[in-house]
């Protein structure tokens, strides 16, 4: 039998407990697997560490898994060390237990060495009440966690992460063990805060405040998903809002997940917060914050003020291309020619947030023409064709491994021997006990008990199982008309990102083209063609996209 293994740590989990490591945890179950005779495929090992038990859809090892349950999941059996690593929220986990155990997966607890069936109402119920019991130690970590969160802030010390401003400093006790964390304040950056505060108070706006420091050289806080270290509104809207720098200390602000458990940003009512005055943690003086944020209450309105992440794009490509020169993000810019009629253009985030010193990009190019440009592209690849070079190449694929594989000799003879023996048997069904066939189905019998056991002492391999090609094939096809029925429809701009989203394997890439005569952008990227198959294979495809748009 063919088993997959899934295991999962929490945040709040310790990565040298013993038992809940991801590590210990591959270990217990694949000693549990080589017990029960099993076969662990190493391609079905499904990891998520420091993720918490009631998300599901940010946990990538758990999204594979599941997708790999269609169109026919290719193991048999799902080892876990408990069943609190499949999820930690009843509702979620029942469901999510269901699904694998309809799709014909047996789900085992190495720990308990005991398979989990809903086969009964009891089966039912157990499973609830262990959920239960799952839930209430998650909320009693939350709030083990929470609470030392409180302690701290309350001491004035360390609660959460690096603060740009300051250095995080460990303190130890009397005999050497560590204590805590304070914040100690960084000169060399303190500087730049009081620069910040100076320049707001004579009235320059964020944008242009982020682009005079960039102008300067001056360090910036630690960018975020590969984005250049750079000054922009949002990062100095931050520190013109932030009440430490001027000694306070404003905890418990936000509540990262929602009453679900999982990660959901959102702010909390003001009489929930907790305040405490760090007058050691002060570098803006007083006189200058009130000055500052006078001068900005009065040109609030006019103020370009950081809106968050949050709102969903109503154009194509925000969030789905780069710069290639920053790696900076693609915005949109608008400009109103005559009769009032707005045009509207890609452009680089970094060069028009953060200025020239930062990405000397300052193309811009139609937005209308490069949506045109990058869909018809994707869909010039999106051709029937591709799902038989996709299947062509995973048959070549599977064969190569199974070449290598010293099983495969004995794995197709048994097939073969299985078949006769059926046919056999049908036989003695029509015709009855013939002497001379019921001698040859003893023979094959005996032949297929031998073909088990030298199976059963060969070393596991990578061996799969048999695949079902037409199966295969007509969800290829109809998953390649959705995306292209996806990508026609331009009028449903968020449908359209969707599809986008799950087509493409990175950002797209825009190089600028300035060579006299044309004016445009290069781009590039990667279609992640494998998802056309359900994820139920291991080989990926990719599919270079390479256009350059008239300006």
């Amino acid at each position: 039998m063919i088993a997959a293994i899934y295991a999962r740590k929490s945040t709040e989990q310790h990565v040298a407990d013993d038992q809940k490591s991801v590590a210990r945890q591959i270990a217990h179950t694949r000693e549990y697997a080589t017990r029960k005779g099993w076969i662990v495929d190493d391609a079905h090992v499904y990891v998520d560490d420091g993720i918490a038990g009631a998300e599901f859809a940010r946990r990538p090892g758990f999204v594979r898994l599941m997708a790999a349950l269609k169109p026919r999941p290719p193991f048999q059996a799902l080892i876990m060390s408990e069943g609190s690593r499949l999820g930690r929220e009843g509702l979620e986990t029942g469901y999510w237990l269901k699904q694998l155990i309809a799709a014909g997966v047996r789900v085992f607890y190495s720990f308990d060495d005991k398979e989990c069936t809903l086969d009964s109402p009891i089966d039912k119920a157990v499973l609830a009440i262990q959920a239960l019991a799952d839930e209430m130690e998650r909320e009693k970590a939350r709030q083990r966690a929470h609470d030392k969160a409180r302690a701290l802030a309350r001491a004035g010390h360390v609660s959460g992460g690096q603060c740009f401003g300051y250095d995080n400093v460990a303190i130890t006790g009397a005999h050497g063990e560590h204590s805590h964390v304070e914040y100690r304040i960084n000169e060399a950056e303190a500087a730049i805060i009081r620069r910040i505060f100076e320049l707001a108070t004579a009235g320059y706006a964020q944008v242009q405040i982020a682009k005079r420091l960039n102008a300067e050289g001056a360090v910036a806080p630690r960018s975020q998903q590969g984005r250049p270290r750079a000054w922009v509104s949002s990062s100095v809207h931050a520190v013109l809002f932030r009440p430490r720098y001027r000694g306070e200390i404003v905890w418990n602000q936000t509540q990262k997940c929602d009453r679900w458990g999982q990660q959901h940003i959102t702010d909390r009512p003001e009489d929930q917060w907790e305040r405490v005055d760090a007058p050691h943690l002060r570098i803006v003086p007083e006189e200058l914050w009130q000055t500052a944020h006078a001068r900005i209450g009065a040109a609030r309105s006019a103020t370009n003020l950081y809106r968050g992440h949050g709102a969903t794009s109503r154009y194509l490509l925000p969030g789905l291309a780069r710069c290639a020169w920053c790696n900076g993000g693609m915005l949109v810019r608008t400009r109103t020619r005559g009769g009032g009629r707005r045009l509207h253009y890609y452009a680089c985030t970094s060069h028009f947030n953060r200025g020239a010193t930062v990405c000397g990009n300052q193309l811009k190019v139609p937005m209308e023409m490069t949506d045109r440009a990058v869909l018809a592209k994707i869909g010039d690849l999106l051709t029937p064709d591709l799902v038989d070079d996709i299947l062509v190449g995973v048959r070549d694929a599977l064969t190569r491994q199974a070449a290598a594989d010293p099983r495969t000799p004995v794995v197709t003879e048994l097939a073969d021997v299985e078949t006769q023996l059926d046919h056999l048997t049908e036989t003695i069904a029509l015709a009855g006990n013939v002497p001379a066939v019921v001698h040859r189905l003893k023979g094959l019998e005996h032949r297929r008990q031998t073909l088990v056991e030298t199976l059963d002492t060969m070393p596991a391999s990578t061996h799969r199982p048999r695949v079902d090609w037409a199966a295969l094939e007509h969800q290829a096809r109809r998953r390649l008309g959705q995306w292209r029925e996806g990508l026609a429809d331009v009028r449903s701009i968020p449908d359209t990102r969707r599809v986008l989203r799950e087509l493409l394997e990175g950002p797209l890439r825009f190089t600028p083209v300035m060579d006299g005569v044309t004016r445009g952008y290069h781009f590039e990227g990667a279609l992640t063609i494998g998802g056309i198959l359900g994820g139920s294979l291991a080989w990926c495809p990719r599919a270079e996209l390479n256009c350059r748009p008239s300006a």
